[in-house]
């Protein structure tokens, strides 16, 4: 029982409602989509294959109780559920950052599961998984990387189609890191009242220089 993993490493989270937190990543590799923003081009193949257990002994020696598996896209793996449900068994808080093109019902609904809907700009709006809507729970957090006016405008739109129970401060619009200057998506959001949190990209601006490992 193997995933292929493309790195294993701790840091702080840089991004979701639990920006400023230490969490211990485990980036899986591979991923469906070639998104025109994309900052992890290098999960796309380089990885080694690591059995569940090796994963988790890894895990184990951070010393963290919170853990993120990201990708490339962590659904792409058939044991990418089984990890999860390990971790959870282990007591971790689990978060599973997905980009929305595929059944997020494969995870366990115990972790947060942190959706992509992807904007216009991104080149891949059209894989957008419209059924996760239904699929959301409180637990989850929607995240919408916006690179210009068109997409605020679409993301804007989105919002108004998600689930009440889904609380709005874990809607998450991210402005496309030397694309859009966060000063001007936060004025857009408060012209328009959007009711969801903007983020930042904290790992950015903590490591600017660094592309791994944070």
């Amino acid at each position: 029982m193997t995933l292929k993993v493309n790195e294993i490493f701790f840091s702080i989270q840089g991004e979701s409602v639990h920006t400023g937190l230490p969490c211990i990543f485990v980036r899986l590799t591979g991923c469906n989509l070639r998104c025109a923003y994309c900052d992890t081009t290098y999960a796309y193949d380089d990885g080694r294959d690591l059995t569940v257990s090796r994963i988790l002994a890894q895990v184990a020696a951070f010393a963290c109780r919170r853990v993120e598996i990201t990708g490339g896209e962590p659904l792409l793996q058939e044991e990418t559920p089984v990890l999860a449900r390990r971790l959870l068994a282990d007591g971790y808080e689990v978060l599973v950052e997905t980009n929305g093109s595929l059944d997020i019902d494969r995870i366990d609904r115990r972790c947060s599961r942190i959706m992509d809907v992807k904007c216009p700009s991104s080149g891949e709006a059209h894989r957008n998984h419209r059924d996760n809507f239904n699929r959301l729970t409180r637990r989850d957090q929607v995240k919408l990387v916006i690179g210009n006016r068109e997409d605020f405008q679409f993301a804007s739109r989105v919002i108004a189609d998600l689930p009440p129970l889904l609380p709005r401060d874990r809607i998450l619009f991210s402005a496309v890191h030397g694309r859009l200057p966060l000063a001007r998506l936060a004025r857009w959001m408060l012209d328009a009242h959007v009711d969801a949190r903007l983020q930042v990209q904290l790992q950015k601006i903590i490591w600017p220089h660094r592309d791994r490992g944070v």
